[in-house]
């Protein structure tokens, strides 16, 4: 078993009285990117895809050590040994113990160590205030409620080594299951653009198989975090829950995520796919550390103009074999007889 697959010990704690930012008890040191680069500390960006590499060097088995070590038991880190849940509940008030109970119940312990402080906010209290009003009033909302958090139980922070970014959760039945693109029902048909990833997958892997499941479970207890910018949304009405502060608060756990990796010394890499997820990226503190890549949305209205010219997934695994090593590529295979990886690239 690689570093990569161990998790992050039960128990790990902190206290949660004025508990400070990552950035507040670490701050980031940026590391210059090479070319031109804008306010914001990307470099200019082609209209159908970007490739944003660290100029920053440093020893390939180093970097390899530094993550593994971020899975340790008594990792010293902000997202380790200095999150007290059971602390942390005993001060909420009622009402918030009541609006929280997914979050507490359902969110996966290392992320709730690093988002505690933002669950509390007015904002989110507001967000769990509307959708509480929207159960009430009948409305069927996607995914199921405790799905809402299933990519931090899937994908704990330190395990992640790639972040595919949706915009909108599927509003229709037997789709949504906390997942961005992901279908977890086999009998549900294949929705457009998955078909167009798995369309770039065989291009960028001819041996790729494409399988007849929308499930991308795998790809999430491998390291890929698949995360929409809005978690929930009604049946049959798309984006009809954006604006009402789940972009705000996933915004924040992708900073969460990058600050992470910042403070082991790491990186990460980012597909930001559509307008709506490039505007989240560019609106994050990023450094050399990470890999950014930029397309249009897989969706068939946009694909056309430049999705499959992408290769994202190939100069993903590039990146992080250059980076980690061989063991650092992400196993993009659904089908157990196909297993492409960095090594068909040689």
């Amino acid at each position: 078993m690689t570093n990569y697959k161990k998790r992050l010990s039960e128990g790990i704690v902190s206290s949660f009285k004025k508990q400070k930012t990552l950035s507040d008890f670490f701050p980031a040191k940026d590391i210059a990117l090479s070319g031109s680069q804008s306010e914001n500390g990307f470099s200019s960006i082609n209209k159908k895809t970007v490739l944003i590499e660290s100029s920053g060097r440093v020893e390939n088995r180093t970097l390899k050590e530094k993550r593994g070590s971020s899975c340790l038991a008594n990792d010293q880190s902000p997202a380790g040994a200095k999150f007290n849940k059971k602390k942390w509940i005993s001060g909420l008030t009622d009402e918030e113990k009541q609006l929280l109970n997914t979050e507490i119940t359902t969110m996966d312990d290392s992320w709730l160590a690093v988002l505690h402080d933002e669950l509390q906010k007015p904002y989110f209290l507001d967000l769990k205030r509307f959708l509480a009003t929207e159960e009430c009033q009948g409305v069927v909302v996607f995914p199921p409620r405790d799905l809402w958090y299933s990519w931090t139980r899937l994908s704990p922070l330190s395990q992640i080594k790639v972040l595919i970014l949706g915009q909108d959760p599927y509003h229709n039945y037997n789709q949504a299951h906390g997942l961005a693109f992901s279908v977890k029902d086999p009998n549900t048909k294949i929705p457009p653009s998955l078909k167009n990833m798995y369309k770039l997958l065989k291009t960028d892997y001819p041996s790729f198989k494409i399988p007849n499941t929308a499930d991308l479970t795998q790809w999430a207890q491998r390291g890929v975090l698949l995360l929409n910018t809005c978690l929930t949304v009604r049946a049959h009405k798309a984006n009809s829950h954006s604006n009402k502060g789940w972009e705000t608060f996933t915004k924040a756990a992708i900073q969460k995520l990058i600050d992470y990796n910042t403070f082991k010394n790491q990186g990460i890499v980012v597909m930001a796919w559509g307008a709506p997820a490039q505007k989240t990226i560019d609106s994050c503190r990023l450094n050399g550390n990470h890999l950014v890549l930029k397309t249009v949305h897989p969706s068939p209205l946009s694909a056309s103009r430049g999705f499959f010219d992408s290769h994202h997934y190939k100069k993903c695994n590039e990146w992080l074999v250059k980076r980690y090593g061989n063991d650092a590529s992400i196993d993009w295979s659904l089908v157990k007889v196909n297993v492409p990886n960095h090594h068909e690239l040689q």
